[in-house]
């Protein structure tokens, strides 16, 4: 549904702040550094849900501590006429997202409900802001254009019915994938492209002049230009420090393969080992029973040759069949 909206901030209490400011342990990456700005939250907000909202100031970004650990990527949320809105990119796919969603939205609700002073236990139902989970999908394996998770995937018991459900929507901006949203959106467009832009220069220069160049292009095509103009140093920084971060992973996912095929081989020789063995023992009884066959054949031999001889002596001959 388009809506359009002006900067009255309609169902927000005065001095209210969603969730509580967290300290950060590592400095945010490009996506979340582009999504601190609420023209760029508003326009990635609009081109998903074909909206039209048109005032920056009625987006609200929320910092949040979440009480988990993200590694080195960082969610980005905001609040808009009361849709709460997680935001995250990711260079490798999570089948966990929903849970991870889950531990977003209950502890920013549980800090506000605190916040707000509401009664759990009154008799006035409390009113939630409506979440929306979406995951930008940007790395070099292969995903789907769209792909929907559900928390009740990972339930022990399926159920058609489940009591709790939890939905994230991943979408792959990757080049070739989800061209219109991206049209829609010029802040996907140029995150898209500037990242695409850095793997590209890597094939030719070293990490840190692949982002420099990629910075450059973005700048000379007009593609982010004011962000990257103003922010380029923080953006050199934390670029690096994120495509360090996802050679690490690859890394270590290369590694993890290795030892699971290397241990995977010592379980089955492990499971087939009693057949082994006793293919062993068949072989020591058929090489012992060759040996025998072979002495037989040389001795069968040695009498043919004597009795061979006898007859020569004696003036006669072998017949031969």
């Amino acid at each position: 549904m388009s809506k359009k909206r002006t900067g009255r901030k309609r169902g927000r209490r005065p001095g209210r702040k969603f969730g509580r400011k967290g300290n950060r342990e590592y400095k945010s990456d490009v996506f979340s550094m582009l999504l601190e700005d609420r023209r760029n939250a508003l326009d990635v907000y609009n081109a998903l849900n074909h909206s039209s909202y048109t005032d920056p100031d009625a987006v609200e970004i929320i910092t949040t501590d979440h009480g988990i650990s993200l590694s080195i990527r960082n969610d980005a949320s905001f609040l808009i006429d009361r849709h709460i809105n997680y935001y995250e990119h990711q260079a490798s796919f999570n089948p966990n997202m929903p849970l991870r969603c889950l531990i977003y939205y209950v502890n920013d609700i549980e800090n506000d409900v605190k916040y707000v002073k509401e009664d759990l236990y009154g008799h006035r139902r409390i009113a939630l802001p409506t979440p929306h989970f979406v995951v930008f999908y940007n790395g070099t394996g292969s995903r789907p254009e769209k792909e929907v998770m559900r928390l009740s995937d990972s339930f022990c018991h399926k159920t058609d019915e489940p009591n709790m459900e939890v939905v994230c929507t991943a979408y792959n901006i990757n080049p070739g994938f989800n061209s219109e949203l991206k049209e829609n959106s010029g802040v996907l467009y140029g995150y898209s492209y500037f990242v695409d832009r850095v793997r590209n220069n890597l094939a030719n220069n070293e990490l840190a002049d692949a982002i420099k160049n990629a910075v450059d292009e973005c700048i000379n095509e007009d593609i982010l230009k004011d962000f990257f103009i103003t922010r380029r140093d923080e953006v050199e920084k934390v670029t690096r420090l994120d495509f360090t971060f996802e050679t690490r992973e690859k890394m270590i996912r290369r590694d993890a393969k290795a030892e699971g095929i290397a241990e995977g081989r010592n379980d089955t020789i492990k499971e087939l080992q009693p057949q082994i063995d006793a293919l062993k023992e068949d072989n020591k009884v058929l090489m012992e029973g060759n040996k025998t066959l072979t002495e037989e054949n040389q001795s069968l031999s040695d009498e043919n040759a004597r009795l061979r001889k006898a007859l020569a002596e004696a003036g006669l001959s072998a017949v031969e069949k």
